[in-house]
């Protein structure tokens, strides 16, 4: 026990965050021994798990490589190899390939059971070897992915290798803002594992997933849960409780859905009352639980519908409301993709809230499930972008498109719809989420009418914006334009919602939170706080006689800084809100209630 002690202690004197960028407050929380531990998956929890987070050994090799029999030294997972809390801050790149590897046990009182590693993400394509036994590989740099390791294991130490190959933008794979050369609007590379693993417990026969849909105009909720090993008789139960009080509860078969009813009054979801109900699925044989997990939900629709005046606006819950948030890129000076700690994680949504905002666009990237928990119960809609990647056409942004429909490969066209498919089916039942973006801009836009009826096919019960401020066909829920840095309005569609879906980008530059020191853009740029309020507010008087015109929503770029982007309502490091924050709250309220008033 004590070289055990003694070995942990060496460790953690020895990690220490790589390189001299600016770090967040939260940066000096993060201890090998104690990163991310929270439960990684609020939708679907079980008591029984274990957190695989901390150093690992890595190496760097050739792409086509053997695993390597020496290591190069230790990587603190889980953040990306080219992040400074890595304590690497290494680039990888398409002719190289990244492993890892490290020992684990599994604890005694999980005999009898199997057991499931699962990865909340990695980029980008990854095999996986337990025991020198290869349990499965998986494509896809923004999804979960989960293997059945139990018969790999050994009684007592078990080693766990990975092999990563991400080629960012050397390739047509979705990559959001990563490049491998950061410049502007693009940021550094993320290769590798960026989000927590971890593994747990399950009988034979188990809960694998949990999906929700409400209807709140028949007062139901919609579960269906997917099994492994279930026999023809099993049962399972859903128990459905507010504030700790049972309130319905329903039974079916194992591979049937069951429809819940609700009890009057509805508790419905908004962004002023989220609330959120709890829930338990139960697996009985012969009356007897076999797996239980538990989940949450919220009551509540997106839709749209025409006022008074013939503008169609976007609904919650049947009422009009103005969707107003800023662009979220999910960046962090130290993590890169990754928040150091889940306190830091839920900041940006806490703070979205006190200024005043509604809705977040998630822009080209896709958080872990952590972030979206936090967004449901503190009340915010997300629009969930698809990270960007491929060949795009040529951009029309005051026109509808008329050029070439795609300039993608087939495998690459391929590549970006099993992707998606598997991000909004990971999302699907996230309260906070309202639309779904599948194309920014024109960047790897193709095929748009099919993506946009691939969209509602998967998930009939969200909006979707077939390209915000990209080449514009008439489909989907949503015409989506982008203008800076003033509000404007150059097309207008009186058949679908038109919304702004990018403006703003003011920036400043504040003296020691800067990614590289005294260098950085903004779209326009001022040097203090005042000036930077004032064209602020100028710019939202703008849109909100815009609202009486016709726009339906709009999103101010945006949250933060990045990298050498300066056009943020924070510092990268998020330790400066760069405007006066009370007149902000003041104009953000009267714009997010401009339709309920």
């Amino acid at each position: 026990m004590t070289l055990l002690l003694l070995s942990g202690y060496t460790a953690m004197a020895q990690y220490a965050p790589a390189g001299d960028k600016i770090k967040t407050r939260w940066a000096d929380e993060v201890k090998p021994d104690h990163v991310l531990p929270e439960y990684p998956r609020p939708l679907m929890t079980r008591e029984a798990w274990q957190n695989l987070n901390g150093l690992w050994n890595y190496a760097i090799t050739p792409k086509d490589g053997k695993q390597p029999q020496a290591y190069d030294g230790e990587i603190l997972v889980p953040f990306c190899i080219e992040s400074s809390l890595s304590g690497v801050q290494k680039t990888v790149g398409a002719d190289k390939a990244l492993w890892y590897e490290r020992t684990f046990t599994v604890p005694k009182a999980w005999k009898g059971q199997r057991v499931l590693l699962h990865f909340g993400a990695v980029d980008w394509q990854t095999d996986v070897w337990v025991n020198d036994i290869k349990v499965g590989s998986h494509t896809g740099g923004y999804t979960p992915f989960s293997f059945d390791i139990t018969q790999t294991l050994n009684a007592k130490d078990n080693t766990l290798v990975v092999r990563v190959w991400d080629p960012t933008d050397d390739s047509y794979i979705p990559h959001g803002k990563q490049v491998n050369k950061p410049r502007g609007i693009f940021y550094t590379s993320v290769t590798g594992i960026w989000q927590t693993v971890w593994m747990e417990p399950v009988p034979q026969s188990y809960i694998a997933s949990v999906k929700t849909t409400p209807n709140i105009e028949r007062g139901t909720v919609t579960v269906m849960p997917d099994f492994r090993g279930l026999t023809w008789d099993d049962l399972y139960q859903v128990e459905v409780s507010f504030e700790g009080k049972k309130v319905a509860e329903s039974k079916a078969l194992g591979g049937q859905s069951v429809e819940v009813m609700m009890p009057d009054p509805l508790m419905l979801w908004t962004p002023d009352h989220p609330f959120l109900y709890d829930m338990k699925v139960t697996v009985l044989r012969k009356g007897k639980a076999i797996d239980e997990v538990g989940s949450y939900f919220a009551m509540r629709s997106f839709g749209t519908q025409r006022d008074d005046n013939g503008i169609v606006r976007l609904t919650l819950n049947g009422k009009p409301i103005f969707h107003f948030g800023p662009l979220d890129q999910g960046w962090w000076p130290d993590g890169l993709y990754t928040a150091p700690t889940d306190e830091a994680l839920a900041f940006d949504v806490e703070k979205t809230k006190e200024l005043g905002f509604n809705m977040i666009r998630k822009h080209v990237k896709v958080e872990p499930a952590r972030w979206y928990y936090h967004c449901d119960r503190l009340g915010m809609i997300v629009w969930q972008d698809m990270p960007s990647g491929g060949r795009g056409p040529g951009w029309q942004t005051d026109k509808y498109f008329n050029g070439p429909e795609s300039l993608r490969s087939m495998e690459s066209e391929e590549c970006y719809k099993k992707e998606w498919k598997e991000i909004i089916e990971s999302l699907i039942s996230q309260p906070c989420i309202g639309v779904w973006v599948p194309f920014n801009e024109s960047w790897g836009q193709f095929k748009t009418p099919e993506i946009v009826e691939m969209t509602k096919k998967l998930d009939p019960t969200r909006l979707v914006n077939p390209a915000s401020g990209g080449n514009f066909y008439a489909c989907g829920d949503i015409l989506d334009l982008h203008h800076y840095p003033e509000p404007k309005m150059v097309l207008y569609d009186p058949t679908r919602a038109t919304v702004l879906g990018e403006y703003g980008g003011i920036g400043r530059k504040v003296e020691g939170h800067t990614w590289v020191k005294d260098q950085g853009w903004g779209y326009v740029e001022f040097d203090t706080e005042e000036k930077v309020t004032d064209t602020y507010v100028e710019y939202a008087d703008l849109l909100y006689k815009m609202v009486q015109q016709g726009f339906s929503a709009a999103v101010y770029t945006q949250t933060t800084d990045c990298e050498t982007e300066l056009n943020g309502l924070m510092t990268y490091d998020r330790a400066v809100i760069k405007l006066d924050a009370q007149r902000l709250l003041q104009i953000n309220r009267k714009i997010s209630h401009a339709l309920a008033e």
